[in-house]
């Protein structure tokens, strides 16, 4: 806490939120209230119908209840702030806020690490379906997610660190309902240089590799699929990856228009993407991959089905 104290003479930072109107709070509050309660059962559900039915013990579910899991720890890092924010002070300490912005960078990043696994997962489905049980094995799958879990934490922890030597010493009013690195690095009145380089090169290969890593499977999976000669086989095909190319549209869509830009150019109006991929994305993965997945949503059927009868006589 000293060394916080020693690099910036602001002790807090004011979030304005999205709105400055009083009369717009609590309609705000009530609607993200409702997307978190959302977001957490819909996350919920989806993890323990993985976890309760054999049937789902596959590599594809099981990367599915991380990134479940994954959603839910993303979510509770901002909503709750948000929450606060819009019924009493928008203030937040400066170690509060450095935490917020470590937790919504090794989180964002591992989704989209995450995201990367499985589209690999659906190419080896697809592209090679009688060595899939062996490339995939439970211990291969358990590496890429400790790989996917972790390499994200070093890299917003170079961020953070390389933020906390900066000095904030004018404003400390910050244009966003969450603490995210282009605006505090705006804030700031010593020199940027380095953090900016550093965003630019690390934090767009760090961004972009996963991405890239999609499209590769993607353009693989479609060459596969294309040489199937019956139209009944390419719909199959097609189906067991359609809910993920949703998720990755949705998901790193409102990503690159908030962060594939300079830093000087980031304005108010990159609050809804920022909405999009930090609250809606995770409220909406669960519905995204249940609702067009009938394994899934028979497992879901046999959860739910399995608690009425243990509630009923109580």
């Amino acid at each position: 806490m000293e060394r916080l104290n020693q690099t910036s003479s602001v002790s807090e930072f004011i979030l304005l939120g999205l709105s400055s109107r009083p009369e717009d709070q609590k309609p705000l509050f009530s609607l993200f209230l409702i997307m978190y309660l959302v977001t957490i059962t819909g996350n919920l559900l989806i993890i323990l119908a993985i976890h309760s039915d054999p049937q789902l013990h596959t590599p594809m579910y099981f990367f599915l209840s991380v990134l479940s899991f994954t959603d839910i720890c993303f979510t509770t890092t901002i909503v709750p702030r948000m929450l606060v924010n819009f019924l009493s002070h928008k203030t937040i300490s400066y170690a509060g806020c450095l935490t917020q912005m470590y937790f919504i960078y090794a989180l964002g990043n591992t989704d989209s690490c995450l995201l990367a696994v499985m589209a690999f997962d659906r190419y080896v489905a697809i592209c090679d379906p009688f060595h899939y049980v062996t490339t995939m094995s439970y211990r291969r799958c358990v590496l890429m997610v400790a790989i996917s879990c972790s390499l994200p934490h070093f890299h917003s922890l170079l961020h953070t660190l390389l933020l906390n030597q900066l000095t904030f010493c004018d404003s400390n009013i910050i244009h966003n309902f969450l603490c995210d690195l282009s605006p505090l690095i705006k804030l700031s009145c010593s020199p940027t240089f380095v953090n900016e380089i550093v965003i630019l090169i690390e934090g767009s290969f760090i961004l972009v590799t996963p991405f890239l890593c999609i499209t590769f499977s993607y353009i693989q999976i479609l060459i596969a699929v294309l040489k199937i000669p019956s139209a009944a086989g390419k719909r199959k095909a097609f189906s067991t990856c359609g809910s993920h190319l949703t998720v990755v549209t949705l998901f790193y869509g409102s990503i690159f228009y908030v962060y594939l830009q300079p830093v000087s150019t980031y304005t108010v109006k990159d609050h809804m993407a920022t909405i999009v991929y930090t609250v809606l994305s995770s409220m909406l993965n669960p519905f995204i991959y249940s609702l067009r997945n009938k394994d899934l949503k028979q497992g879901l059927r046999k959860l739910l089905g399995r608690r009425k009868p243990q509630a009923a006589p109580s």
